[in-house]
């Protein structure tokens, strides 16, 4: 099997000669490319009467094309550059895709070249189509932020160097998979089964890849209906983003790596992220700041006085204390109920009462609610998520803003504010209101057991678990799947699919869609005809691959903006609630959400940042 690690001795043994034989196995049609120099750019522009590939090596850096005249793709060119991330940080995506690829049982070649750059290339029995080839390198690409997906995006000018081309700055390609290795996997190819399994693995990536174009082409049609100008949507790439995953920084803003580190270390204290949390990350999400530190013996000496001083800074700017942040998590202050709140409940009665309010749930209020179809479905999770909020929260007033429940449930907060007052008439006693919204206030409601259900919530046992609203994988996924999960989740046994369709009142057919999407992503299993939580499954790694976690992050950002605004008009003069650098700069636009230590705790981490 190739490696992705540095040159083995024998590697660099090999001959230009010799590594060159290998081009026509790798280009999808037998031509190549000569490079040049074009308006200060070195490219392999489109010759009138392209060359054949030979036994000869050219004497200047050459390109094969990827494509063959009818589109279709015979090699899968992987292409980790330096140009869109540090090297530190392709190495790390060379390590990361070769694992991916070793899981899905995929054999590959690999080579460098002097620049760092990295080149995987995945030899396919079957040739794919263009498009095929495109949607899994750009895939990829959510995993990998060195990774130019540009060579599969032309069909017609498609291009890579392959072992043994020259490079533009001098030297060659040089191949790190041994010769005979390379010649073996390039003759006995990747069977078809095995990119069906890169596809499983890639499913999260490439649902998320679907839905930013799908989002790219909605604002495109928008802009162009009211004759603006169409900006391409770059996602949740927002300037300290890119700066964390890859590591490259605008050097007229900050004049060192030191400077770039700082400001991505502020900005992740001002969130409220720990440095424990940082120092996980930097193996993780973000190995653009961990290549910033240059090696890992600079990165332990200097990360933990880089995150004190950041602490202090924004201690300094908030006025504050350091580590997680103790503001409240919605836009009202404490108000003062006209009655019906219990302030003396203890922690355990509100522990107690929450459980037996999910028993009326799941036995009366459920079955009520399935009745009003999707309305009911939204008010099924709403409830759920204010049962959330009590028991995170520790308390049996509700007085957030809706905004706030909005972002815990992934909805607009219009949508809230419309479902609150209908969730207070149909929970028969539950909710009630005892305090309209006022400037910063937000409606204040008390929650409590009615009489009536009294009996029934002894009557019934407690179930294990904990619950929730909607958990951040299931923004991607949607409402259907929350219930069916939580179905599976918190069942007294493990159930069929028709045990399913009677708990959850959904049809048959939204089920088992939901389950086929759920089981392809790994997260449930059948057994026996019986479904399963998959134990090694993190729902909080899969909500991120999906990029629920970013679509959280643009939400909080914007809410927050929002309340600044409407606190702003309410003061009658221009002085937000937020501090103008944190409206403007553009580094401060999106939230990032502290990873939480514990699976269980997302429901937690979300309405405390919301």
């Amino acid at each position: 099997m190739s490696s992705t690690t540095d040159a083995p001795q024998t590697a660099r043994q090999v001959t230009p000669d010799m590594a060159w034989a290998l081009a026509p196995l790798i280009a999808g049609a037998p031509t190549y490319r000569l490079g040049r120099w074009i308006g200060g750019r070195f490219q392999y522009p489109r010759p009138q009467n392209p060359a054949r590939i030979t036994a000869a090596v050219p004497t200047r850096p050459a390109a094969v094309t990827i494509h063959g005249l009818d589109g279709s793709v015979a090699t899968l060119c992987l292409d980790l550059d330096t140009s869109k991330a540090l090297q530190g940080v392709v190495d790390d995506d060379a390590q990361r895709l070769g694992n991916l690829l070793k899981s899905c049982g995929i054999r590959y070649v690999a080579d460098f070249s002097p620049s760092g750059g990295r080149h995987l290339y995945i030899p396919l029995a079957e040739r794919v189509s263009g498009p095929e080839a495109r949607e899994l390198v750009e895939a990829m690409t959510l995993l990998a932020p060195s990774l130019d997906p540009s060579p599969h995006q032309n069909v017609t000018d498609g291009c890579i160097r392959v072992p043994s081309s020259a490079h533009k700055s001098g030297g060659h390609q040089i191949l790190t998979t041994p010769l005979a290795t390379a010649y073996d996997i390039l003759r006995r190819r990747n069977p078809a089964n095995a990119v069906t399994a890169l596809r499983r693995a890639l499913a999260p990536e490439l649902q998320r890849a679907h839905k930013l174009k799908d989002r790219t082409a909605k604002m495109a049609a928008a802009a162009t209906a009211h004759g603006i100008r169409p900006v391409p949507f770059a996602g949740s790439q927002s300037p300290l983003r890119v700066l964390a995953r890859t590591g490259l920084y605008d050097t007229t803003r900050y004049a060192s790596p030191s400077e770039a580190r700082m400001a991505v270390l502020n900005h992740f204290a001002s969130c409220g992220w720990t440095l424990e949390q940082v120092r996980l990350e930097l193996g993780g999400q973000f190995p653009g700041l961990a290549a910033l530190y240059t090696n890992t013996d600079r990165q332990e000496r200097l990360l933990d006085a880089e995150w004190a001083e950041a602490c202090r800074w924004i201690q300094k700017r908030d006025g504050q204390p350091t580590g997680r942040r103790n503001a409240r998590i919605n836009d009202t202050s404490p108000p003062e109920p006209t009655g019906g709140a219990d302030k003396s409940r203890s922690t355990a009665a509100v522990h107690q009462l929450v459980n037996d309010l999910e028993n009326v749930l799941y036995a009366v209020l459920d079955h009520r609610f399935k009745e009003r179809g999707r309305e009911g479905l939204s008010l099924r999770l709403l409830l759920r998520a204010v049962l959330g909020y009590m028991r995170t929260m520790k308390t049996d007033l509700l007085d957030v803003g809706c905004r706030t429940f909005a972002t815990a449930m992934g909805k607009h907060h219009g949508t809230i504010s419309r479902l609150l007052p209908m969730l207070q008439q149909a929970s028969d006693g539950i909710l009630t209101k005892v305090s309209d919204a006022r400037g910063r206030n937000a409606d204040v409601y008390v929650i409590q057991l009615p009489q009536h259900f009294k009996q029934l919530a002894r009557e019934l046992s407690w179930r294990s678990g904990k619950i929730h609203g909607i958990r951040p994988v299931f923004r991607a996924l949607g409402d259907v799947a929350a219930l069916v999960y939580e179905s599976i989740e918190r069942g007294r046994l493990s159930p069929t699919t028709a045990a399913i369709v009677r708990s959850t009142g959904l049809s048959r057919t939204a089920v088992e869609t939901a389950l086929g999407a759920m089981s392809s992503y790994n997260m449930i299993e059948r057994r026996h005809g019986q479904w399963r939580i998959t134990a090694g499954t993190s729902l909080t790694a899969l909500a991120r691959r999906l990029g629920a976690l970013d679509d959280a992050a643009e939400q909080i950002s914007r809410h927050r903006k929002q309340r600044a605004a409407w606190h702003a008009w309410l003061d009658r003069n221009l002085v937000p609630e937020l501090a103008e650098h944190e409206l403007e700069d553009p580094d401060s636009d999106l939230y990032w959400i502290p990873p939480s230590e514990d699976e269980l705790d997302w429901g937690g981490t979300l309405w405390r940042v919301a």
